[in-house]
């Protein structure tokens, strides 16, 4: 198949297949005699899994890491464990962050709890404060590649 039909059979964008091909998780397909990419079952596979994956929330890496361990069926699978907890881990973490930018937005929302000119709304003003002086959340890390 083409990859119009790898895109319309998996619900996946041209743009995002390439980039998948790009980065590795999908094998190179077949060229045929004009150039166009020709592509197996076995595409549609690794697609749907990459794509479970990134539903998942996992990074490419951590997708590139369980290819390379799903490649090796006869191997133990006390890497995908260690790596799925690790996962976790990340996820609790943002969970943490996303429960204090929720703080945050409702402290900030709290300022205008009526419509007014917005010369004086509280939201701006605390927004605008918060620019000068500091950030709402200072301390958040950045997760790299979970989003």
């Amino acid at each position: 198949m083409k990859i119009g039909a790898l895109a319309e059979a998996t619900g996946t964008p041209v743009e995002t297949i390439r980039f998948y091909e790009r980065e590795g998780l999908l094998p190179p397909p077949a060229r045929a005699e004009n150039n166009y990419r020709l592509y197996l079952p076995i595409h549609v596979e690794r697609l749907a899994f990459v794509r479970q994956c990134r539903g998942l929330d996992m990074t490419l890496d951590e997708i590139r890491a369980l290819i390379e361990l799903r490649d090796s069926p006869a191997q133990d699978c006390g890497e995908i464990n260690a790596l799925l907890d690790e996962h976790i881990g990340h996820v609790a973490q943002r969970i943490r962050e996303l429960r204090v930018l929720e703080r945050d937005l409702k402290a900030l929302r709290a300022r205008c709890t009526s419509p007014h000119a917005v010369a004086e709304c509280g939201i701006l003003s605390g927004l605008d404060h918060a620019s000068v002086s500091k950030p709402l959340s200072p301390n958040w890390p950045h997760l790299h590649g979970t989003h």
